[in-house]
């Protein structure tokens, strides 16, 4: 079992900058394919950002490109999403998920991932 906790969200005003932090429970955090997706009110939710097992790949959504960036430290087993220039489009619950199943490429689609965050608020006021 794998447990994701986000933190790091919060309101910002648009162009600012904020880190989000999932920490993960397991022995072997180190192997899993990590993302980042977000569900803006009455929408559904959907990739943001993602990275593989090693960390050699990353993939992000054309929305967030140039401004978001993930990355993980395998040694605190944490991921971390980076978002600057942020924008009023930006708002949205922000969840982080994770999948055990090694892999080369990044998943980009909710029902790859297996676990779950209870995700984190970002709100980007104009």
């Amino acid at each position: 079992q794998v447990q994701l906790v986000e933190s790091g969200g919060g309101l910002v005003q648009a162009g600012g900058s904020l880190r989000l932090s999932c920490a993960a429970s397991g022995r072997t955090f180190s192997s899993y394919a990590m993302g980042w997706f977000r569900q803006a009110p009455g929408k559904e939710r959907e990739f943001a950002a993602g990275i593989t097992w090693s960390g050699g790949n990353t993939y992000y959504t054309d929305s967030v490109k140039g401004r978001f960036t993930i990355s993980r430290d395998n040694a605190k087993k944490t991921v971390y999403l980076s978002m600057n220039s942020l924008k009023p489009e930006d708002t949205a619950v922000y969840y982080c998920a994770a999948d055990t199943r090694r892999s080369t490429y990044v998943y980009t689609q909710l029902w790859e991932y297996e676990y779950w965050g209870q995700g984190t608020q970002v709100t980007v006021s104009s």
